[in-house]
């Protein structure tokens, strides 16, 4: 039986947020992580699956944005709503939200395999991406709401090893299902694991106490429409050449979240955003601090795939095979960093985790040449798993550290949304600058017979193709030394106070 929590009662002080559900929470999380980790693949899988779908369903027209929709639908589906699906978490309980997401994106899997034209799977992508909005917070909120304080830690790391094994399987399943059974299982794939995870979700997962909100409709419509003009317009900016409608269009949605963040502060009721959290330092610098990541991790694979696709010749399978060292260590070192999360201070881990990845990219454009020997790439990327093992679970531990209970859902809002921001300015932006990149680097080379889409590089364009890739991949470097100088702000947490 679930109970509710009046919107005005007092909650516990942010230094000793409560826990609830079963004394062992760890099966619960490991059927979360089911859905987690299809979601996160799914958000790359359709990258290598692009060509195969345009020959299919859009084989007459000669230009990529018909096919792109794919991806975009999806994005501005998953990452308006967040804040949103946040807080019905809150209200209607983690996972009730949860298995609703669950059940559509799975329907949705099917709906895209099945699609006979582009239009119907372009509106399946955007259920997937609802879908995917409803299950991710209530991820992030289960944790916060059902570890203690101090092992958080450990379940974060998780959390985070999870992000960074889904890395590689994403383009390795999408290339193997492409050439092996055609493009369309990459969605059936879904539907088994979907399925368990329903299933086991249903079984593990605790259905935790609701808290009685009162919605803020007028919030809800300012957050959703700033959203989708910001990222919208940041999204297809480059297809339309940065016209003067998209910049305005950008502008209309700073404008309209300004004023969304305005009515929060005013709103004497209930807002849909609690701009009390943001007193928290920690939560604040974290948010800051997941923007950097979503931002580099997103631009750092496109120059990285081109340079290793086009400059240096290799299959999609064969370039993501060059992701296991980042995988693997990934996957390995985020438990073992999230145990010592536990125990010291977060930015131990966050300013190594995240310098660590800085200096790979930085040793990446050194290698990025016609000459280096591929096994090289294997050691930065060894590098950037270990790195990446101090970056998201420890982010994520930070920032839902002192959220209570009756939040939980609205600060996974906010966390997942900021970062989906990162990531959407990330891919806009590397886009315009491997395009100047190329520009400087290659004058002319368009009109030389180079087509870069279909992978034909002449000879005489490979090294200044390959350095403009180099050059493009410096951004995401530099960007991430923001999120460096950033935790160095954090606060020490309580539980680690000296008493």
């Amino acid at each position: 039986m679930t109970e509710t929590t009046p919107a005005g009662a007092p909650t516990a002080p942010a230094t000793a947020p409560r826990t609830e559900g079963n004394p062992n929470p760890w099966p619960a999380l490991w059927a979360l992580v089911i859905g987690f980790f299809m979601i996160l693949v799914d958000t790359t899988i359709v990258s290598v699956a692009n060509p195969a779908i345009k020959a299919a369903l859009d084989p007459d027209t000669n230009n990529l944005d018909n096919v792109v929709w794919v991806t975009s639908a999806y994005l501005l589906a998953y990452a308006v709503p967040l804040l949103i699906t946040g807080r019905l978490g809150d209200r209607f309980g983690p996972k009730r939200i949860y298995l609703t997401g669950l059940a559509l994106f799975t329907l949705a899997s099917l709906g895209c395999g099945l699609s006979g034209t582009l239009e119907m799977l372009i509106v399946f992508r955007a259920v997937q991406g609802l879908g995917a909005a409803l299950m991710t917070p209530q991820t992030m909120a289960v944790i916060t709401r059902t570890f203690p304080a101090n092992r958080r830690g450990a379940a974060m790391g998780l959390w985070g090893a999870t992000s960074g094994v889904a890395m590689l399987v994403g383009p390795l399943a999408g290339g193997l299902l492409v050439d092996g059974l055609g493009w369309e299982w990459i969605f059936f794939v879904n539907l088994p694991v979907g399925v368990v995870g329903f299933v086991l979700a249903w079984m593990l997962v605790p259905a935790l106490k609701t808290h009685e909100h009162r919605f803020d409709i007028v919030g809800v419509f300012l957050s959703a429409v700033g959203l989708f003009l910001i990222v919208f317009g940041l999204q297809e900016g480059e297809h339309y050449d940065w016209a003067a409608w998209v910049w305005a269009m950008i502008a209309a949605g700073v404008v309209v979240m300004g004023l969304f963040i305005w009515q929060q502060a005013k709103t004497r009721s209930e807002p849909l955003v609690p701009l009390d959290l943001f007193r928290d330092r920690n939560f604040s610098i974290a948010n800051l601090g997941i923007a950097t990541v979503g931002f580099t991790v997103t631009a750092m694979s496109l120059p990285m795939m081109f340079f290793y696709q086009l400059a240096r010749g290799l299959t999609p399978t064969e370039a993501a095979l060059l992701l296991i060292p980042m995988a693997v260590l990934a996957g390995a070192f985020s438990p073992v960093a999230g145990r010592i999360l536990d125990r010291v201070d977060p930015r131990l881990l966050l300013v190594p985790g995240l310098l660590l990845t800085s200096i790979s990219l930085f040793w990446y454009a050194t290698l990025m040449n016609p000459d280096t020997e591929i096994w090289m790439f294997l050691l930065p990327s060894g590098l950037l798993g270990i790195a990446q093992s101090g970056m998201w679970g420890p982010l994520a531990t930070t920032a839902t550290r002192n959220l209570q209970p009756r939040q939980a859902g609205a600060g996974a809002g906010i966390y997942n949304t900021t970062r989906t921001i990162g990531s959407v300015l990330g891919s806009a932006a590397i886009a315009a600058f491997m395009q100047s990149r190329l520009t400087a680097n290659l004058p002319g080379a368009a009109d030389a017979g180079g087509d870069f889409a279909a992978g034909q590089l002449p000879p005489f364009v490979v090294a200044g193709f390959s350095d403009a890739m180099a050059q493009s991949i410096l951004l995401p470097a530099s960007v991430m030394l923001i999120g460096v100088v950033a935790v160095l702000f954090m606060r020490r947490p309580a539980h680690l106070a000296p008493r």
